[in-house]
């Protein structure tokens, strides 16, 4: 925990925390000094790292909750205040299950709508007086499929692509005292990718221009930079992290 301490004085939401892109942002924010909040409905991976981090020194709590609920919202604050004010909403969370839209049931569209884009909604609305208030930053995950078309995603695309309007929406609504950006992940090893069949994992890693995998710790540090100050004059836009995959080309 000795990274340049940019959020020593800022109190992060984190969503999706228990693991991948959503763990390696909590454990970097934590790592530059900030007061981390860890929110995901996996306790079993989040409680233990929430540990890790205040065992290395950090400030972090754990909480079991669902984004897409507004009383989990409730919760997530309250742990968040213990802290202090909420400075930096990173909202992360997302479920996917691969389908063509013929074959997905009206459940599962709905159930990852309602957590990649209204978890985001209501995060950023149950913050919203403390990010007022600190002159906050939110990012928002959103992926490369929000604008390339990948078989078998509609709900996961739909969510995504979503995302990167509302992520417009809010930085006009609520600059200047808030800044609002997103983050496009490409092929990032995580536990999706490392469940995948192994030729489907070579092809991945084959369509960026990169020839590999990014790592999640790879995308927690574009999130960090655009919470951070440096990244001051940057809002309502995204910001791709996917090795050249969207320019890869005979893939």
């Amino acid at each position: 925990m000795n990274a340049a301490a940019r959020f020593s004085d800022r109190v992060a939401v984190v969503t999706g925390a228990a693991s991948g892109i959503g763990a390696a942002t909590a454990v970097r924010l934590a790592a530059e000094g900030a007061s981390v909040v860890l929110a995901d409905i996996d306790g079993e991976r989040g409680v233990p790292l929430a540990a890790r981090i205040r065992a290395y020194g950090g400030r972090a709590a754990f909480v079991d909750a669902d984004v897409a609920d507004a009383e989990g919202w409730d919760r997530i604050v309250a742990a968040a205040h213990t802290f202090g004010p909420v400075g930096v909403l990173v909202s992360n969370a997302g479920t996917v299950e691969a389908a063509p839209a013929h074959e997905l049931s009206l459940a599962s569209w709905e159930r990852q709508l309602a957590v990649t884009l209204t978890g985001g909604f209501l995060g950023f609305r149950a913050v919203l007086p403390d990010l007022r208030e600190r002159r906050g930053a939110v990012v928002l995950t959103s992926s490369v499929h929000a604008r390339t078309g990948v078989p078998g995603h509609p709900a996961h695309a739909a969510g995504k692509g979503a995302l990167l309007s509302l992520c417009a929406q809010l930085a006009v609504e609520y600059g200047p005292e808030i800044r609002v950006n997103a983050v496009l992940p490409g092929p990032v090893r995580a536990t999706s990718w490392d469940e995948a069949p192994r030729e489907e994992r070579e092809r991945g890693a084959a369509g960026t221009a990169a020839g590999r995998f990014g790592k999640p710790e790879e995308v927690a540090a574009a999130i960090a930079f655009l919470a951070a100050d440096e990244a001051s004059f940057i809002t309502g836009t995204s910001l791709v992290v996917d090795g050249g995959w969207s320019v890869q080309k005979g893939q």
